[in-house]
């Protein structure tokens, strides 16, 4: 794959990502709806339900990094047609999954008993959820060994056919909850159904995934401790990264609850729900780069991969910075539309902006540099800083949540777990990480900032001096119900793109723009004269 094969790629790739999202967010609020109106005739089965996928959640921690190791060798062996050494690779993985899965199964069955003691089901219902538990636990070791098959397609760089699956996985879930809703179909039915609509992609992503692998075979006798070990050295990095990550994102709520207790969680997450939102949709470029870094990782060209960081970061900023802006100015609008809410209260408002800032600085230090060089041989060095920066968060976020609380009060305490987040990940983004990515790209600090940040932000000016003009204006009270607030922030919006279009692009860059949409929307320009 040459490099402008693999930039055009890249573009697709994040478009598909985009539509993905859009479509999971519509799609998975009226599911969300439907589910929470069709199960409350039983109150316990709408609480059983989510209990179940939230313990499914923490099977992530059942991957050991393989996935990501099965995303990064597939890129490496592609490139030099090493179809052996994959199918070693491959095969290592899936039975290992196989095993895990067995195991996991196992367990899961013969602690069913205690389990559904422990999540205190009524008497009427034990015996039923606790099938219903075996049957779920089953679907899942099924489904787990297929789930390496996305990893594959996005190792071959074709995440758009891996969004698309995504897409009709949530498509058939949405079909699954919508009949058995609609025809009051059983809980199980429910329960099947879903897992379905999870299994039946997978293996539709591993038939498309071998399609492209004619030389690669998955067998039994193919499995290879040798192969694990080897393949295990990068997964270590990558799973202890991915436990940072989970320390640093989710100890937030065991935090609160322990020091603040359980009803300080509301209030805290009404505001980080902004958060959780912007980095939804702002983490698309950066998850798009990692299987292009690896592709060009292996084939050693650096003068590529530097590139590619360069406009990596660019894309990412200015695709972030408008959202930014524009959420900021409008958290109280947002938390109430993503909540319901009729009265935001100061700690919500103030943890939904330190949030909100916190994602924010993500994109502009952490997010690409850090999932490119992931994939381009600096896995160690990028779990120690993870590692680190983790630890500092939680004890950051005990302290200052202890210190809040004993100042301004337990309602502000929450402020001490969002400061907790921002302030390790501003020093470390800025302090190490920065400099780290600069010396890649063989610029200077203030060098790469110019390159990838500057512009953007000065386009980004009279957006913000907009958005204060309506938020302050004496005339109407601005942004105070939900119709308003979209209106005005739709205004600031379309006024902030047309600055980043006039001053953040380069007129090659608006000129390549305009010929890829005019060739997408209207197939005009043949023939036609300036």
């Amino acid at each position: 794959m040459t490099n402008d094969q693999v930039n055009k790629t890249v573009v697709k790739n994040a478009l598909t990502g985009y539509v993905r999202i859009f479509i999971r967010l519509g799609l998975g609020l009226v599911t969300f709806r439907m589910l929470y109106q069709g199960l409350s005739t039983v109150p316990e089965q709408f609480g059983f339900w989510s209990l179940l996928w939230a313990v499914f959640g923490y099977g992530i921690l059942l991957d050991f990094g393989f996935g990501y190791s099965a995303q990064k060798r597939v890129a490496e062996l592609s490139v030099h047609q090493d179809w052996p050494g994959l199918s070693r690779v491959l095969s290592t993985i899936f039975f290992f999954y196989c095993i895990m899965a067995a195991v996991a199964v196992a367990v899961g069955v013969l602690a069913s008993g205690p389990l559904i003691d422990l999540f205190k089901v009524s008497a009427a219902h034990r015996e039923e959820y606790r099938f219903i538990m075996m049957v779920f636990l089953a679907g899942i070791g099924l489904c787990f060994p297929f789930g390496i098959f996305p990893e594959v397609l996005q190792g071959q760089q074709r995440i758009a056919a891996s969004n698309n699956i995504s897409i009709m996985a949530t498509v058939l879930n949405f079909i699954a909850v919508g009949c058995v809703v609609y025809f009051h179909l059983s809980f199980l039915t429910l329960v099947i159904l879903s897992l379905l609509s999870m299994l039946l992609p997978n293996i539709y992503a591993a038939k498309l995934s071998m399609d492209h692998l004619p030389g690669v075979r998955i067998r039994p006798s193919l499995f290879s401790w040798d192969t694990m070990f080897d393949t295990g050295k990068f997964s270590v990095y990558a799973y202890t990264n991915t436990l940072s990550n989970v320390l640093r994102n989710k100890t937030d709520q065991p935090v609160i609850s322990t020091l603040l207790g359980v009803a300080a969680i509301t209030p805290y997450q009404a505001g980080s729900k902004v958060g959780e939102m912007f980095g939804i949709l702002t983490r698309q470029i950066a998850d798009v780069l990692s299987p292009s870094a690896a592709h060009l990782h292996a084939k050693g060209d650096a003068q590529a991969l530097r590139t590619m960081m360069i406009n990596g970061m660019r894309f990412s900023v200015l695709a972030a910075t408008p959202l930014y802006v524009v959420t900021a100015a409008y958290v109280d609008g947002v938390i109430r539309l993503l909540t319901g809410v009729k009265i935001v209260t100061g700690p919500m408002f103030w943890a939904g902006e330190l949030l909100l800032f916190w994602y924010y600085s993500l994109v502009l230090t952490h997010w690409v540099f850090k999932t490119m060089f992931m994939m381009a041989g600096q896995e160690r060095k990028m779990m120690q800083q993870g590692v680190t920066e983790a630890i500092c968060n939680l004890a950051l976020s005990i302290g200052l949540t202890m210190w809040i609380k004993r100042v301004w009060g337990v309602d502000w305490g929450i402020l001490g777990v969002a400061l907790g987040s921002v302030v390790p990940t501003f020093i470390f983004g800025w302090g190490f990480i920065w400099g780290w990515a600069a010396k890649e790209a063989g610029l200077g600090r203030w060098a790469l900032f110019r390159e990838v940040i500057l512009k953007t932000w000065v386009a980004s000016v009279p957006m913000a001096l907009l958005a204060a003009a309506f938020r302050f204006q004496p005339w109407w009270l601005s942004g105070s119900n939900t119709l308003r607030m979209l209106l005005e922030s739709s205004v600031v919006v379309a006024f902030g793109l047309l600055c980043l279009w006039k001053f953040a692009l380069s007129p090659a860059e608006r000129a390549s723009f305009s010929a890829k949409f005019g060739r997408k929307f209207g197939g005009q320009g043949k023939g036609r004269t300036a």
